[in-house]
């Protein structure tokens, strides 16, 4: 393994890239990355950078993402498989045929969704920005489409009071976390703080102590005096927030929580990405440009 990271670092410099690791990521992925965070944030990273090629280690969505905002970047998946179930959820069609039925509508979609779909949206939003990005637009639209997760628009609907035409989509990974298991780590951890993702289900958002995104959950726990908490997102995550709290203690609200798409990624596979380019993320001039422009009007919003 070694060897193995050794060659990475070489071939790192070489290339003049940069490595993204998502907070869901293998442990080994994290620690070899030069950035670890949620998916926006590590495109806006990348973007910042002077990195030419930028390695995505997440799932497809995320470095089409990365693409969009560097698109003169070389944006490489280390495994073309790695995709996202929700945002295979809803195509481009199926947006169209939404649409088409609510005329006069705006669309906001969540950031996990295919560049094709987020160039058919007026807004993009992610589950930090999600409550803030609909509090600016509800006041001027009245309709307002929301896809592709029906669980992170009832959340944000509740918050914000106000009704949303939604789609049928969900993360399978967060949509298992059940209130049951919620309320079996409490019982074998009363004193912990329960902290959830907003792409859980109404019933177990309803039993944290707080509904967060990873981000939000990572700046949180690091402010917090509390020394224990439950985890409610994919288990990832809690390598991330072991390391930088490394005197707090961390329960996951289930072992079932694993994105399987997320682990596809391994050192080995960054390490043939970086010595072959591949693989390389490519999207057409105009779905990058209208992709872009939902993008930049969630960045200008919040």
């Amino acid at each position: 393994m070694n060897d193995i990271r050794s060659k990475i670092k070489h071939l790192k410099t070489e290339k003049n890239a940069v490595i993204l690791a998502h907070n869901y990521q293998l442990p080994e992925i994290q620690d070899i990355a030069d950035f670890v965070g949620d998916s926006l944030g590590l495109s806006i990273e990348a973007s910042r950078t002077k990195a030419s090629v930028i390695v995505f280690c997440g799932v497809h969505f995320m470095a089409e993402t990365a693409k969009i905002l560097s698109p003169d970047k070389t944006v490489l998946l280390p495994d073309v498989n790695s995709g996202c179930p929700m945002a295979d959820m809803i195509n481009p069609e199926a947006l169209k045929s939404l649409q088409t039925q609510h005329p006069g509508a705006v669309t906001m979609c969540y950031v996990n969704s295919s560049a094709e779909v987020k160039s058919l949206c007026d807004y993009c939003c992610t589950s930090a920005n999600a409550l803030k990005m609909a509090q600016k637009i509800i006041p001027d639209h009245k309709k307002i489409i929301f896809v592709p997760d029906k669980y992170l628009a009832q959340y944000v609907s509740d918050q914000a009071n106000h009704h949303f035409i939604t789609w049928e989509g969900y993360c399978p990974v967060h949509a298992e976390i059940s209130p049951q298991d919620i309320m079996q780590q409490k019982s074998l951890h009363p004193q912990a703080k329960v902290i959830v993702h907003p792409e859980c289900r109404p019933e177990v958002t309803a039993c944290a102590d707080l509904v967060a995104s990873t981000e939000g959950m990572s700046k949180f726990i690091i402010n917090s005096p509390d020394k224990e908490f439950i985890i409610g997102t994919e288990l990832g995550i809690i390598h991330r927030l072991q390391k930088e709290n490394p005197d707090k203690i961390f329960h996951p609200a289930s072992e079932k929580a694993v994105c399987t798409d997320m682990k596809k990624i391994t050192l080995e596979k960054v390490l043939w990405s970086l010595e072959n380019l591949s693989f390389e993320i490519t999207l057409p001039q105009d779905v990058l440009i209208k992709a872009r422009r939902s993008i930049d009007r969630m960045l200008q919003t919040t």
